[in-house]
């Protein structure tokens, strides 16, 4: 089976249709980066329905990430509703009307067009609903949905693509800088050794000698409080085992996270023990290196 590639959290996509209707709807997909997967849908009224299994639908794609998906919906425009009489509030009209006519020798008999103006006396006709059709909508609008949200993952992992080239390159770089840190390392006994004799001999002012012996103790405790090697060492084993990860097939932005963390932490120890100019100019192009590594690696899903 072929590697999962590397997804990034970015990324967007866009998928729309038209219903039996005449009804044409828009999704809108975008995704950045969040510590877990959270999606926030907008449906307009009516598609509250959808929310569950859409977001349940996601979640089989996609495993890191702030999702926002908008569902934008335009009707067709409709001819004005058709009108009918409502024939209790015509009759309550009419009889107001002829009694009030009664009333009035002479007046004019009450006009069909004039009744009609009455408020309640004309309503809209509303067709209710039929569930099938609604159901098929929301179906189509749900498969919709589905292609987007492939586009959305092929969109995330285009950026992967490119994601991966950039992290190799760095910890191309922070191994490089690992590999000089350590031939500036092997230099830092003898640096002890001489500082240590420089400082004897302002001190002592050539009134007593100490014993080689003795010097060679004191080196060895410098050394010891001053040796790197279990941080190369370590920091080695961090290179060979984020490269791993990059090819594992894995949704790997977590473990990626931690790990980039253990290389801050042996970066530091390198500067805290660190005896000499360059060992230090070293270690702290290193942090800078790891840093950059960090900020990228923050975008793997």
């Amino acid at each position: 089976m072929a590697a999962h590639p590397l997804s990034s959290m970015t990324g967007f996509a866009r998928e729309g249709g038209t219903l039996p209707d005449g009804t044409s709807f828009l999704w809108e997909l975008r995704s950045v980066n969040g510590r877990g997967l959270d999606v926030r849908l907008r449906l307009p009224n009516g598609f509250d329905a959808l929310e569950g299994p859409l977001k349940e639908a996601t979640g089989k794609v996609l495993k890191r990430g702030n999702v926002s998906a908008t569902l934008a919906i335009k009707r067709e425009e409709r001819s004005a509703p058709r009108l009918t009489p409502d024939p209790a509030a015509l009759d309550q009209a009419l009889k107001i009307a002829l009694d009030l006519a009664a009333r009035i020798p002479g007046g004019p008999a009450p006009r069909a067009e004039a009744l009609l103006t009455l408020p309640g006396v004309l309503r809209a006709e509303s067709a209710e609903p039929d569930e099938g059709e609604e159901e098929a909508k929301r179906a189509a609008i749900a498969a919709c949905y589905a292609r987007a949200l492939e586009g959305l993952d092929a969109s995330r992992r285009a950026e992967g693509a490119k994601l991966a080239e950039i992290l190799g390159v760095l910890l191309d770089e922070v191994a490089a800088l690992r590999d000089l840190a350590q031939t500036e390392a092997a230099d830092q006994p003898a640096l002890h050794l001489a500082r240590l004799r420089e400082s004897l001999a302002a001190l002592l002012e050539g009134e007593r000698r100490v014993s080689e012996e003795r010097l060679a103790q004191e080196v060895a405790m410098l050394a010891t409080k001053s040796d790197v090697r279990e941080e190369l060492d370590r920091l080695s084993a961090h290179i060979a085992e984020a490269r791993r990860l990059l090819t594992s097939g894995e949704a790997i932005g977590r473990k990626l996270d931690f790990l980039t963390q253990e290389f801050v932490r042996e970066a530091n120890t390198l500067c805290s023990k660190s005896s000499s100019i360059p060992l230090t100019r070293i270690g702290l192009e290193l942090k800078a290196a790891i840093e950059r590594l960090k900020e990228q690696s923050a975008n793997v899903e």
